[in-house]
This record gives C-alpha cells, structure tokens and sequence, in this order.
C-alpha cells in the first residue's frame, strides 16, 4: 500500500476531505476489497495509538509546525517548483510517525509494569486489633512495598495466613527480591487454597519481570480458565506469542 492511500485514510478519518471527495473514496472502498482491508487496518492503527499513546494533541502540533515550515521553503522555491500543500508534509510525516510506533508496539514484548496492577489488601476487619496487620495493608495498598515488607515479616509471625503470605510475595517482587517471592508462591501454586491460581498469575509477573518469556507462556497454560481474572490470562499469552 503506497504513501499516498495512507495519506487519504488519515484525511477521511479526520474529516479533511471535501464532501465529493468522501463519496469518491466511499464508492472505492465498496468496490476495492484490497483497500478496504488496508483500510480497516490503518482504523485499528489509529485507535489503539489513541488508545495508548493519545497521539491527538502531538499531531495538531507537528501539522502546525511542518505547516510553517512548509510555507517557509515555498517561499524560497523558484515558483515553476510545484510545492506540495502544507497538509501534505503534515499528513505524510504523522503517517509515518503512525506507522513507526504500530510496528514497534507490534514487535514489543509485554512489559512486567503493563500488568503489575494489584487488588487492594483488606485484611482488618472491624473489631481486629492489629496494629502491624493494618499497617502493612495500608504500605500495600499505597505501593509503599518496602515498608509492607517489614510489616508483612511481622505478621506472619504474628497472624500468619495464605492471603497474608500472597500479599508478601508480591511485595516481595516489587522490591525485586524475586527469589524469595518465588519461595512464597510456588508452596501457594501447588497448594489446594482459594489463592493458588493467584499465586501462578503472580509467579507469571516474576517471570515477566525478568524476561523469562517462555517460563511465563508456560504457567499461563497452568491456569484455568475459571480464574476471575482469566481475561489477563489471555491478553498475556496472546501477546507473548
């Protein structure tokens, strides 16, 4: 697909074609399968960029910028030059920079902080009166980890629990001692606790956290896809692949 189409896609879906010039590109789209399949594709381009990126307001500015620069060297050019409108030089360079960053997220590996979103601790219920147990799901909840850590020490010796030693391993992985957090989780993962398929999404984070792709894909495959949050599951292992 050549520079040119991508320019008119970019046009349609910002409302910059003149009405016959929309009906013309229309009435194409209908008889041109291949350029009605490129043309979903660069949609999809344009909303996950949005979606990720809020490409929007940087596209404004680099139009108004190569606008002005394109006028400057339309100056200089001897008038028998054809020049090309200052939308062009815009369009052409947000294209590219459309494509550029499709084919670099498409041939990204997923990231260990795309996905290092916890639930909160609610480990105080009313009437308890632990002071150490509130303040480490307090360190948690705030992502202050290396104070949970030293809290979460002491209650497991305090008021020691499955759902107090998940939440220590994962506090343990923040603050990268990812060995003693695998120590945690694997005992839970094998266990036979409301926990343990938490424990294998969370041991897939460590393994993600060091880049360890194919031990990831491989807990995933572990996990059952009546895990309340099997949706992640998926998103994961589809990117991983």
């Amino acid at each position: 697909m050549n520079q040119e189409n991508y320019i008119l896609f970019d046009q349609y879906l910002q409302e910059e074609l003149t009405d016959p010039e929309k009906k013309l590109f229309e009435d194409q789209l209908r008889s041109d399968t291949i350029l009605a399949t490129s043309f979903e594709d660069f949609k999809e381009v344009n909303f996950q960029l949005k979606q990720k990126f809020s490409m929007d307001k940087e596209r404004r500015a680099l139009r108004s910028k190569l606008a002005k620069i394109s006028d400057e060297c339309r100056e200089k050019k001897d008038s028998r030059v054809r020049t090309l409108k200052p939308w062009y030089y815009s369009v052409a360079a947000s294209v590219t920079i459309l494509l550029g960053v499709w084919f670099v997220m498409q041939n990204a590996k997923p990231v260990f902080e795309d996905y290092n979103q916890y639930e909160n601790a609610y480990f105080v219920e009313r009437g308890d009166e632990s002071a150490t147990l509130k303040a480490a799901q307090d360190a948690f909840n705030n992502k202050k980890y290396k104070e949970a850590v030293v809290d979460f020490e002491l209650v497991r010796h305090e008021k020691p629990s499955t759902e107090v030693d998940l939440y220590y391993g994962i506090t343990l992985m923040e603050v990268n001692r990812l060995e003693e957090a695998r120590a945690i989780f694997e005992p839970i993962r094998k266990g036979t606790s409301i926990y343990k398929n938490k424990a294998s999404w969370n041991l897939v984070l460590l393994e993600l956290k060091q880049k360890e792709y194919d031990a990831c894909k491989t807990i995933l495959k572990t996990i059952p896809t009546d895990y309340e949050n099997y949706d992640q599951v998926k998103e994961l292992l589809k990117n991983l692949n």
